[in-house]
């Protein structure tokens, strides 16, 4: 089962990393996913509509997928292991449904691009729930940690 979620925000945790923050539609669930400076710069720039002179990365992918007649049809956080999260790309391409391995945050900023829904996995949520340091974090986090977004 799926969940779509949207970019509630992105923090900063020092002293490097970043993190994205999904929620459910609903509001209930809530996904924390530690990302790169890189990363969230990418998905800082979608949020914002931030349009460049020059493609950066996921632009390039974005636009390539649209040369070829390809479309981005959804993301999906499908898995958690080991502390790592994984992703799929679903893109259509005349009449056939393709599925691509991706980084979460690759996908996230893809998606944004995209503008195509994001989805996680139930069970993504209820195992980085059973992790008792998130599981606390989550618990204190108050919606002024947030950044702008909730795209």
């Amino acid at each position: 089962m799926l969940t779509q979620v949207r970019v509630r925000g992105l923090m900063f945790d020092p002293p490097a990393n970043y993190i994205v923050v999904l929620r459910s539609e609903e509001g209930q669930e809530v996904l924390p996913i530690w990302i790169g400076k890189a990363e969230a710069n990418a998905i800082s720039l979608a949020l914002e509509s931030v349009e460049l002179p020059r493609p950066l990365t996921h632009d390039l992918i974005k636009n390539a997928i649209e040369e070829i007649a390809a479309k981005v049809i959804s993301v999906v956080i499908t898995d958690l292991r080991e502390n790592t999260f994984y992703a799929k790309l679903h893109l259509s391409h005349h009449d056939a449904e393709i599925t691509v391995d991706a980084r979460p945050s690759d996908a996230i900023a893809l998606a944004l691009r995209a503008e195509c829904p994001i989805f996680v996995a139930k069970d993504v949520f209820e195992r980085q729930l059973a992790d008792d340091e998130v599981a606390k974090w989550l618990e204190n986090l108050r919606p002024e940690d947030f950044g702008k977004s909730d795209a």
